[in-house]
């Protein structure tokens, strides 16, 4: 058991930018994409019994990551919202992006859901183009195909600010 547990450690240091970029694009707040994160950990940790192909650990944990985020913000709407919607942000020097950096995370929000899900598991999880693909379960054709695009994308968006 304790073997285990450290082997899962070693998997939560590895994926854990990716399933909290994964939360962060459902959810579309920082704060609630931690909480999602650590939750979807815990349901993979439990249902890791049911993992047929250890080799497609990466995408299995991403669907249970969107489940879980889609889980949460949906009780979230039936709930009703507990304070103001927070946009995402990495605290700085005065707790709020630069203006720049803000700008860029808008514009990568804003991109299509499977370029913006490229864009934040290559950039913001720091995973190569190789491991992006494994973990969208796409070829990595189609994964350099979206990066172009959102790049393009970006540039012309960051153009018109």
């Amino acid at each position: 058991m304790a073997g285990e547990s450290r082997a899962f450690e070693g998997l939560v240091r590895r994926y854990e930018r990716s399933v909290r970029a994964a939360a962060l694009d459902v959810a579309k707040d920082s704060h609630l994409s931690r909480d999602i994160a650590q939750e979807a950990f815990l349901r993979a940790y439990r249902q890791l019994a049911t993992l047929r192909r250890p080799a497609a650990f990466g995408p299995w944990l991403m669907q249970i990551t969107r489940r879980c985020a889609v889980d949460v913000v949906r009780r979230r709407r039936t709930e009703g919202p507990l304070g103001p919607n927070l946009v995402a942000t990495t605290p700085g020097h005065n707790g709020r992006l630069e203006e720049d950096k803000e700008r860029l995370l808008a514009a990568v929000m804003g991109l299509p859901s499977g370029e913006r899900q490229v864009v934040m598991l290559r950039y913001f999880g720091g995973h190569t183009v190789k491991d992006v693909a494994r973990i969208a379960g796409r070829s990595v054709g189609t994964v350099t195909k979206q990066l172009s695009r959102a790049h393009r994308r970006l540039r012309n968006t960051l153009k018109e600010l």
